[in-house]
C-alpha cells in the first residue's frame, strides 16, 4: 500500500477555508448517513441490507483515467459486475446543471443513491465506485458504512444467513495526474467527442455520447481540476490510516498506468479473508513463494551435478545438445516436442534428475515416462517358442513457449 504525496501538488487548504469546522462536518455525515441506512432498513429489512465483500474506491483528477482503467482494474480484482459511476447515478436536470458547471451534487443525494445501489445481487462479490467519496463528509459516510457491514458481519456469522454478511474489504485507488495533464485530457475528450457526435449526426448511425461542458473550456477544465484539488483530495487522503490505499501514477501510457495498477492490487490474503478462514490456509505455501524456493534450490543442484558429478553430468548435456535439440527445434512452431530414447545413460536415476534440471533451467518443461516392452530376440525352432529380453524405452514430453504466426 502506497502513503506516498504526488509530484507538484498544491499548498492544502487551511481547514478555515472550507467554511466548516470538522466537527460539524462529522456531525452532518451522521445525520445523512443514519437518514439513508434507517430509509434502507425500514424498506427492505435488515436482513437484506446485503452489501459488496470488495469495495474499491476509485478517485482521481479528471481526466486521470478512471473510466480508461475501470475494466482492467474488475478484471484484476475478479469481478464480473459493471462499475458503480457516480456521476452516471446523478442524472436530474438539477444535477447536471451543477456538473457542467465543474460543481458537486449534494451529499445526500449522493450517499442516498449510492447505498440502494450498493445492495443490488450483483454487486455481493465486489463493486468498484467511480468517483466516491469526494468530499470529507462522504468520507464519514464511507467510515460509518463500513462500521455497519461489520456490525452485521458479527450478527449474522453463526447464522445461515453468514454467506451474504462477510468481512467487508475496502481498497482506495487514486489515479494521480498533474493540472497540466488533467485539462490537456478534458480538452481532448471534448474534442474526441465532439468529432464522434458530428460524425453521428451526418451518418444517423450510432448513438450521441454526453459532452461536458468543461471539456470545451480551457478555464472550467482547469477550475473542475482545481475542485478536485481543494476538495476530494484531502477527502481521499484522510483514508490513508483506515483502509487499503493505493496512490497510481497515471501520467504514463496505458500499459504503464496497468502496471502500476496491478503491482499495487498485489492479492493480500492476511488482509482480506475472514480471520477464521485465513487461520485454516494459513499453513499451505503461497505460490510465489514455492517458485523463488524451487529457483534457489534448481540452483544448487545443477552446481552440485557440476561438481560433484561432472562426467555424469557432461554425458547429460552431450544427449540433450546431440538427442534431444534437434527434435525440439524441428518442433519450435508448437512449442511441443516428444522424444522416446533407449540410450542406458537414462537407466541412472541421477541422470534422469539432471536431464529434467537442466530443461528447467533452460526454460523447458520435462515429462518423463518410462515404459517397459519385451522385444522378441530368439525363436526356439524346434518348439516355436518365442524368447525375449527387457526392453525400458523413455518418452520424454518436452513443453515451451511456441513460436507466435501472425496471418494476415
Amino acid at each position: 500500500m502506497s502513503d506516498s504525496s504526488p509530484p507538484n501538488t498544491e499548498p492544502d487548504p487551511k481547514p478555515e477555508a472550507t467554511g466548516k469546522s470538522v466537527e460539524l462536518e462529522i456531525k452532518d455525515a451522521a445525520l445523512i448517513f443514519n437518514a439513508a441506512w434507517a430509509e434502507l432498513e425500514a424498506e427492505l429489512g435488515r436482513e437484506n441490507l446485503c452489501f459488496p465483500k470488495e469495495i474499491i474506491l476509485l478517485g482521481g483528477a479528471p481526466g486521470s483515467g478512471k473510466g480508461t482503467n475501470t475494466g482492467f482494474i474488475i478484471k484484476a480484482r475478479g469481478l464480473t459486475c459493471p462499475p458503480i459511476v457516480i456521476s452516471d447515478l446523478l442524472d436530474t436536470p438539477e444535477m447536471k446543471q451543477l456538473k457542467d458547471g465543474g460543481n458537486m451534487v449534494g451529499d445526500q443525494e449522493v450517499v442516498a443513491i449510492l447505498f440502494r445501489k450498493l445492495i443490488e445481487p450483483e454487486f455481493r462479490d465486489g463493486a468498484v465506485l467511480d468517483g466516491f467519496p469526494r468530499t470529507d463528509v462522504q468520507v464519514e459516510c464511507m467510515k460509518l458504512l463500513v462500521d455497519k457491514i461489520n456490525q452485521l458481519h458479527r450478527e449474522y456469522e453463526d447464522t445461515a444467513l453468514a454467506i451474504n454478511f462477510r468481512r467487508p474489504t475496502v481498497h482506495v485507488m487514486v489515479l494521480f495526474v498533474d493540472e497540466k495533464s488533467s485539462v490537456d485530457r478534458q480538452l481532448r475528450r471534448g474534442r474526441e467527442i465532439e468529432r464522434y457526435n458530428a460524425e453521428v449526426e451526418a451518418t444517423g448511425v450510432g448513438e450521441k455520447k454526453e459532452l461536458r461542458v468543461t471539456d470545451l473550456d480551457p478555464l472550467k477544465a482547469q477550475h473542475r481540476y482545481r475542485v478536485f484539488k481543494e476538495s476530494t483530495w484531502d477527502a481521499l487522503q484522510s483514508l490513508k490510516e483506515i483502509f487499503f490505499y493505493h496512490l497510481v501514477n497515471a501520467q504514463g501510457d496505458f500499459t504503464e498506468v496497468e502496471q502500476n495498477i496491478l503491482k499495487e492490487l498485489q492479492y493480500q490474503s492476511s488482509l482480506e479473508l475472514d480471520p477464521r478462514t485465513f487461520a485454516k490456509v494459513r499453513g499451505l505455501p503461497l505460490a510465489s513463494e514455492i517458485v523463488i524456493r524451487a529457483r534457489q534450490e534448481l540452483v544448487r543442484r545443477l552446481d552440485g551435478y557440476s561438481h560433484d558429478h561432472g562426467a555424469l553430468f557432461d554425458r547429460v548435456i552431450d544427449l540433450i545438445e546431440t538427442r534431444f535439440m534437434p527434435i525440439i527445434e524441428r518442433h519450435a512452431i508448437s512449442g511441443r516436442a516428444i522424444v522416446n530414447s533407449e540410450d542406458e545413460l537414462l537407466s541412472e536415476a541421477k541422470a534422469l534428475m539432471m536431464l529434467i534440471d537442466v530443461f528447467s533451467e533452460r526454460g523447458f518443461h520435462a515429462v518423463i515416462d518410462k515404459q517397459l516392452n519385451r522385444v522378441p530376440d530368439r525363436v526356439n525352432l524346434k518348439t516355436g517358442e518365442i524368447g525375449f529380453r527387457p526392453n525400458t524405452v523413455y518418452r520424454i514430453r518436452i513443453y515451451f513457449e511456441g513460436s507466435e504466426i501472425r496471418r494476415g
